[in-house]
C-alpha cells in the first residue's frame, strides 16, 4: 500500500507582500465568522475583508521586521525528517505539508497525493495543543478536500498528542539547554512564564478542552523541571470584540516580582510571527519597560525526537495494528470513527 503522510499546519505568508497578506487574513477571518454571531455568507465576506484591511499594515510591519516567516521552511523540515525516520523504520511513506490559510494549502496537497498514487492517507496536524479552529478544523479541511475529488482512499487522523512523553521530555530538554547556554537558573530571581496561543471563549463556551490540556502540559513540563512557582498567559488577538482566554500574558509579565523572565511558548512547534515578532519584539518591550531581563526559549522544531515522535503516532496505521497499543484512542475532539489521539479516556 502506498501511503502518505500530511502534515497540517495554520501557514504564514514568507514575506510581507500585501496581496498575499491581505489574502491570508480574509481566509482567517471568513473561516471563523462564527464567533461574531449568526450572519450570511455575503455579510461574513464583507466583514471579512474590513477586517483583512484593517489589519494587514500591522502584519506586514511584523513581518519586515523579523525578516519574513520561516515557517514553511520548519514545516518542509518537519516533513523531510518524518519522511527519512518512517523509511528508516521500513515504511515506504511519502510525506507531505498542507496549510490552512497559505500554500501549499490542503486541497493542493490532497490533489497532488491522489496523482502520487496514494492510497492511504494520514492526516498530523502540527499543532502541539488541540484546538477547533487548529487540529480539527485543519482535518475536516483535509477531508472536504478528499470527498470533493470522490477520492477512494483510506483516511486517519490524528488529533491530540502532547501527552507523548517524548514530547514533553524534548520542551523541557530544550528549556533546560536554554538556561544552560544563558547561564540562567529558574529561582525568585527569574521566572519562567509559558506563553499559550489564546483562542476565543466562544470555542470553550461550545465544549472545546484547549484550556485544559494547555494547563496539564504546562503542569508536566515545570514538574520535569523541578519548578513549582511559574505562569501561564496567553497570546490574544484583538481584531474582534470578542473575550479571548485570560490572563494576556502582556499583564503576565507586567505583574511579575523578578529581575528576568524565561518565557516558553508551549503552543507552537515552529518559529513564526507570533514567536519572533509577538514575543521577541513586542513582549519583550513590555518586558523591559517593567525593568525585566527578556529571554525567549527557541522552538526545537528541527529535534530529531520530535521526528521519532511523529512516526510514533503514525506507525499504527501504516503497520496495520491497533492504534491502542500505543495508547491512542478514538478523539473526543473530532467526532469521527478515523480520528486518534493521546488525549481521549481510557475507557473511550
Amino acid at each position: 500500500m502506498d501511503s502518505g503522510v500530511v502534515l497540517l499546519n495554520f501557514g504564514e505568508p514568507e514575506q510581507p507582500i500585501r496581496e498575499d497578506v491581505v489574502d491570508y487574513l480574509e481566509r482567517i477571518f471568513f473561516a471563523n465568522a462564527d464567533i461574531e454571531g449568526e450572519t450570511t455568507e455575503a455579510e461574513a465576506r464583507e466583514r471579512a475583508e474590513q477586517l483583512a484591511q484593517r489589519r494587514a499594515p500591522g502584519l506586514m510591519e511584523e513581518y519586515e521586521e523579523i525578516g519574513g516567516s520561516p515557517l514553511q521552511l520548519h514545516a518542509k523540515t518537519q516533513a523531510s525528517m518524518l519522511e527519512t525516520e518512517l523509511r528508516d523504520r521500513g515504511y515506504d511513506s511519502t510525506t507531505y505539508v498542507g496549510m490552512q490559510y497559505t500554500e501549499p494549502f490542503i486541497d493542493e496537497t490532497v490533489s497532488r497525493a491522489r496523482e502520487d498514487g496514494v492510497d492511504q492517507l494520514i492526516g498530523l496536524p502540527i499543532y502541539p495543543l488541540c484546538g477547533p479552529s487548529t487540529t480539527v478544523a485543519a482535518l475536516e479541511e483535509l477531508n472536504a478536500a478528499i470527498e470533493s475529488l470522490e477520492w477512494n482512499v483510506t483516511v486517519s487522523e490524528l488529533t491530540g498528542w502532547h501527552r507523548h512523553s517524548v514530547y514533553t521530555r524534548l520542551r523541557a530538554d530544550n528549556i533546560r539547554s536554554f538556561l544552560r547556554t544563558k547561564g540562567l537558573t529558574l529561582d525568585a530571581d527569574t521566572q519562567l512564564v509559558f506563553s499559550a496561543h489564546g483562542t476565543p471563549q466562544y470555542y470553550l463556551d461550545g465544549g472545546s478542552r484547549y484550556v485544559e490540556y494547555v494547563e496539564e502540559f504546562c503542569e508536566a513540563i515545570a514538574a520535569q523541571l523541578g519548578v513549582e512557582d511559574y505562569e501561564l498567559g496567553y497570546q490574544n488577538h484583538e481584531n474582534r470584540d470578542v473575550d479571548w482566554t485570560q490572563p494576556d500574558v502582556e499583564d503576565v509579565v507586567e505583574g511579575l516580582e523578578a529581575e528576568r523572565v524565561v518565557v516558553e511558548p508551549v503552543s507552537f512547534m515552529h518559529e513564526q510571527s507570533e514567536t519572533l515578532s509577538e514575543l521577541d519584539v513586542e513582549l519583550r518591550e513590555e518586558a523591559e519597560e517593567e525593568g525585566l531581563g527578556f529571554h525567549r526559549v527557541p522552538i526545537p522544531y528541527d529535534d530529531e525526537r520530535f521526528a521519532g515522535l511523529l512516526a510514533d503516532l503514525v506507525e499504527p496505521f501504516l503497520a496495520g495494528f491497533d492504534p491502542g497499543y500505543y495508547n491512542l484512542r478514538r478523539c473526543q475532539c473530532r467526532d469521527d470513527p478515523t480520528a486518534f489521539c493521546l488525549n481521549a479516556p481510557q475507557n473511550r
